[in-house]
């Protein structure tokens, strides 16, 4: 269950963009991420194959790992708080240390089914 609430957000992420391509690329765009295209085809098979993979608890360290770099690009591009000010650097700020909660969540996950694969092994 713990699995599942980490990956949703990615889960419903990957399916959105999905589901509105064309807003996946401007997406990209607005953020200088080019070719946009790439970036967005990219961010859905991360999102969308990471997911599953954290939930069906296969491949862990490799889905998190793919998840927490894909975290790491957007947590750096998009909420670049130190070039901000005032409510725009207070929210930046606070999606940043979100986004590095996300990716601490995903280690803590993939050290978890380490340790779990070495008590059944």
């Amino acid at each position: 269950m713990l699995r599942l609430c980490l990956a949703s957000a990615y889960l419903i992420g990957g399916i959105d963009k999905a589901m509105d391509f064309p807003g996946a690329v401007a997406e990209q765009a607005h953020f200088g991420l080019q070719p946009a295209v790439l970036w967005a085809v990219l961010a859905i098979v991360v999102e969308l194959i990471g997911a599953l993979l954290l939930i069906l608890n296969r491949w862990v360290w490799l889905a998190a790992g793919a998840l927490g770099v894909l975290t790491l690009v957007a947590m750096l591009v998009a909420n670049d708080f130190w070039h901000l000010s005032g409510q725009a650097r207070f929210m930046a700020k606070n999606a940043f240390f979100e986004h590095l909660g996300l990716i601490a969540g995903l280690a803590c996950a993939a050290r978890i089914a380490v340790l779990e694969r070495k008590v059944l092994a």
